[in-house]
């Protein structure tokens, strides 16, 4: 584990990357020897100084929600970033990129809560009784590193390369879906680019959840009643530029739209 005074250092880099825009080296290259348990203590120190700001955690985000991908990586557990309310945009609306470095956009699945959920093993039915709805998602990511050159401690300290989120389409009782096949097209400017099922994220998007409610009860924390989760990406992650419009069609649950700016 690094140092209280790197992990002060390393929040002032990606801070200061994320509120100007601009890229920076992977920052293992920097601390070679930073676990992921040091980027999420960057993402501690992060919010600490975002609520300072005024700014108010909505809920998290899950990243690697792939098996392949997590074996690639080496973890067996998804990785977890944090949704801050002033970056969820209006279905519909003008999505702000300014500042913005490498955009991408990908569909997936949210779910909202009515009740506290805890614990360091909950169950699918835990999910679902705790859940108020589920509905269609888009999220934009946006690493700060440069040409895309990331690892697993540095993208975490990235916070996920979380940067804006979209929630839309027709919220719907996760008793009433399979959640494991709802098919998600993507489309932008009109010609479909992306095609995927919701089971892409680790078989069912509620493990996604039950692996959340567990990391957190690690930190002593719980999932509070209210909070958004992006169950993480079932289509891949494309670029997109000023004056794009995005839709994304999800089975059974409606479509969300939006343009970039």
């Amino acid at each position: 584990m690094l140092e209280q005074a790197a992990i002060t250092t390393i929040a002032d880099i990606v801070d200061e990357a994320q509120s100007n825009g601009h890229t920076i080296a992977k920052i293992t290259d920097a601390h070679p020897g930073m676990t992921i348990d040091d980027g999420y203590a960057v993402q501690d120190e992060l919010l600490r100084r975002w609520q300072a700001r005024g700014r108010e955690l909505i809920g998290y985000k899950a990243g690697l929600t792939s098996r392949a991908k997590m074996v690639q990586m080496g973890v067996d557990v998804p990785s977890f970033g944090m949704l801050m309310r002033d970056t969820c945009d209006a279905e519909g609306g003008v999505v702000p990129t300014t500042g913005l470095i490498h955009p991408r956009v990908e569909g997936e699945i949210a779910f909202v809560m009515k009740q506290e959920l805890s614990g360091p093993e909950v169950g699918a039915q835990d999910v679902y009784d705790a859940t108020d709805f589920v509905q269609p998602a888009i999220e934009i990511l946006d690493s700060r590193f440069e040409k895309f050159k990331f690892d697993l401690a540095s993208v975490v300290a990235d916070n996920g390369s979380s940067a804006r989120f979209v929630l839309g389409g027709r919220p719907r009782r996760p008793q009433e879906l399979d959640l494991s096949a709802i098919g998600i097209v993507l489309e932008i400017n009109g010609e479909p680019v992306a095609f995927a099922a919701s089971g892409a994220v680790l078989g069912h998007p509620v493990e996604a959840m039950r692996m959340l409610v567990s990391w957190l009860h690690t930190r002593g924390q719980s999932l509070p009643a209210g909070a958004v989760v992006l169950t993480g990406a079932a289509t891949e992650a494309l670029p997109i530029k000023t004056g794009d419009a995005i839709c994304a069609r999800f089975q059974d649950m409606g479509s969300i739209n939006m343009r970039v700016d």
